[in-house]
């Protein structure tokens, strides 16, 4: 007797079934062909356009803490320092600031704090006000202000306008930056900088060695190498420090 090989047809309900598994399934890989980054031929911004260092006219400050009753070395030297960039940046007058309320009972460290200005060789006017203070028990300082030429970034740091980790829209997937990467470096960059200038142009170029060209062509007209020998002595780091 003869068997017949039986071949069971899958339903159609299981072929639909089977066809939206596959579906499913390659859903992320279509994704993965989706043109989520610009497209519009414009290279994306970056920090240095989204936190521009400008110049602008602002104060400066310098917050004085009065350690015993008085101004110690290191304070007065600040002071000094602020004078000094008072006299290179800075436009109208500098204003002492007391914490409100507390004017008074400070007095003796304003008159300190003028005394530094005026031997720093500051010639400027100097006003005395206040400002309100904050929490009463913590330590508020006072305050010294001037006016003038700063180097800040020009926008805000700590926006997060949007969800870096959004996976409903497309801000997540493009690649670009997020507007607050960068804006901290920035802003440390403008602070430290000494002089704000240096940001917009070059400093002027020296006045040239007259005396190293001399030696560079009298050497050429003797038919010497006019480049500079430098001697190299290397020494054991055992006998750094006078070790054995």
């Amino acid at each position: 007797m003869m068997s017949r090989n039986l071949v069971q047809r899958p339903s159609p309900r299981a072929s639909i079934g089977w066809l939206l598994l596959v579906a499913l399934a390659g859903a992320p890989l279509a994704g993965c062909n989706g043109d989520y980054a610009f497209s519009d031929g414009v290279p994306p911004p970056d920090h240095h356009d989204f936190h521009p260092i400008v110049l602008a006219d602002a104060p400066t400050t310098l917050d004085v803490y009065p350690a015993g009753g008085g101004l110690d070395a290191l304070t007065t030297a600040k002071i000094q320092r602020f004078a000094e960039r008072y006299r290179a940046l800075g436009v109208g007058r500098i204003a002492i600031l007391a914490p409100e309320g507390v004017v008074g009972r400070n007095s003796r460290i304003i008159a300190e704090i003028r005394r530094v200005l005026a031997a720093s060789g500051l010639r400027g006017p100097v006003s005395v006000g206040s400002y309100p203070a904050g929490d009463p028990t913590l330590a508020a300082p006072v305050r010294l202000v001037f006016q003038g030429l700063k180097a800040e970034v020009a926008t805000p740091c700590g926006a997060w306008p949007d969800d870096l980790a959004s996976g409903s829209s497309v801000e997540g997937w493009k690649n670009s930056e997020y507007e607050n990467f960068g804006c901290a470096t920035r802003a440390s960059l403008a602070a430290q900088v000494d002089d704000p200038r240096d940001l917009a142009q070059a400093r002027a170029d020296d006045a040239p060695d007259v005396g190293m060209r001399l030696r560079a062509i009298g050497d050429v007209r003797e038919g010497k190498d006019p480049g500079t020998t430098w001697t190299t002595k290397l020494t054991p780091i055992g006998q750094v420090g006078g070790g054995g």
